[in-house]
């Protein structure tokens, strides 16, 4: 019994770490673009002269704003960052003259080449010591930057978001196509059924990265594709499940009691059997989150997921994977752990709400 009930503990502990790390995800997908470092859209300031640099670095930038610089709400900037931050220029030294400011870019090898700003160049200044306090600022990369100069800790914020998008929408229409199936299957039982179980071995026999290959070619590759492709391949599962829960729960005394009163079989199966089938649909859900993370990883690591330069953590892996062995391995490292993590923490809720759900171990 206190071996049970240690067991107990330790699932029920592990589901809460697991959805306060998850309740965090969500946190941070929604203010990505407010806690990132580089707010500009996708994360996408690209610096090539301190590309792969360690986590921690440091370097001064110059802000040169643009003309085409306009002014967004900051509901736009939260959904989807800011689009005019304006030209950073990494620096190594400036030196301040009367009517402008002269710079050298930053060059690890050798002396970067030096560049003129007049005044002009930065509107509503009244001297030139300004442009030292307001458009001068030092800029600190506390996971480093990627092959290209960008903020890896930024990109692997808004990743974060890109994440649970896909896995959130991915499994909405695994839900739609895998409980309406399922369903008809397992309550209509006959001709129904044996087509509805015909269409479900079929998908079934298919492999799901093979699958999801095949559907993302089709539709051809995007953002929005990859919803549908994964979601298309996940629904099996779901019918599977719902289908043996309608057909076992179908034939309990309360449910032939609402049909010898006469309700309609859609009130009779969504409104009395699908319900009672809610334990396993929620497990199998936690489930397939993962999986659909998982899958979009993989899809984006090939390069037919989500395309640049949107940041995906799969892409971040697919971009970085070399570096494994060039003295650099934590490119892609991060956004790999930040997948286990994710997709664990997926799994222990799964576990955890599968023992809740279980009559035999309550």
């Amino acid at each position: 019994m206190q071996k049970t009930s240690n067991r107990a503990f330790l699932y029920d502990l592990g589901g809460y770490l697991a959805t306060g790390f998850i309740l965090i995800c969500v946190a941070i997908s929604v203010l990505a673009y407010v806690i990132a470092p580089d707010n500009s859209v996708n994360a996408n300031q690209m610096h090539l002269s301190i590309h792969s640099q360690p986590p921690g670095f440091k370097v001064k930038m110059l802000h040169v704003p643009t003309a085409a610089d306009k002014v967004h709400s900051r509901l736009s900037t939260l959904l989807f960052g800011n689009p005019n931050l304006g030209n950073l220029y990494p620096i190594s030294s400036y030196q301040v003259e009367e009517d402008g400011i002269w710079i050298e870019h930053f060059n690890f090898d050798s002396p970067g080449q030096k560049q003129w700003f007049p005044m002009t160049a930065f509107s509503g200044l009244v001297s030139v010591s300004e442009i030292v306090d307001y458009h001068i600022s030092d800029h600190r990369f506390m996971l480093g930057t990627d092959l290209f100069g960008r903020d890896v800790l930024s990109r692997l914020l808004v990743g974060t978001r890109i994440s649970l998008s896909i896995g959130l929408i991915s499994v909405f229409i695994s839900l739609i196509v895998g409980v309406i199936l399922g369903s008809l299957g397992g309550f209509y039982g006959g001709l129904v059924d044996k087509i509805v179980m015909w269409i479900i071995n079929v998908t079934w026999s298919i492999p799901t990265l093979l699958l999801v290959i095949a559907i993302s070619v089709a539709l051809g590759k995007g953002f929005w594709q990859v919803f549908i492709a994964v979601g298309l391949t996940m629904w099996v599962e779901v019918a599977r499940i719902v289908r043996g829960q309608v057909m076992s729960i179908k034939n309990r005394q309360y449910v032939i009691a609402t049909q010898v009163l006469g309700f309609s079989a859609f009130r009779t199966l969504f409104g009395h059997i699908l319900p009672n089938a809610f334990g396993p649909l929620v497990v199998i859900t936690a489930s397939n989150f993962a999986a659909a993370i998982l899958i979009e990883s993989g899809l984006s690591f090939l390069g037919i997921g989500v395309q640049p330069p949107i940041p995906s953590w799969g892409t971040m892996i697919k971009d970085h994977y070399q570096f494994l062995v060039m003295g650099k391995p934590y490119l892609a490292l991060i956004p790999g752990l930040a997948i286990m993590l994710l997709v664990s923490s997926f799994m222990l809720i799964g576990n955890s709400l599968r023992d809740r759900f279980d009559p035999v171990k309550r």
